[in-house]
């Protein structure tokens, strides 16, 4: 069972790895929700397009921008 070392670093079991196709020098992000971590190799290209029906205003400023996002 893999243990939390000195600097809060896990070790993954080789077959979970092995699941999950990650190998050494793949990115992952992890995230905490209802008391478990959850980790997943993130994919290059994965957010392709999701952007692409987004129409800019050239006109708005950052701020105003911000502050519609808020509403």
């Amino acid at each position: 069972m893999p243990k939390i070392s000195a600097k809060r670093q896990i070790t993954l079991p080789v077959s979970q790895c092995a699941a999950l196709g990650i190998e050494p020098g793949d990115e992952v992000e992890s995230y905490v929700a209802n008391g478990h971590i959850t980790i997943i190799k993130k994919v290059k290209g994965a957010a392709s397009g999701i952007l692409k029906n987004v129409k800019s205003v050239a006109a708005m400023t950052d701020e105003q921008s911000l502050q519609s996002a808020l509403k």
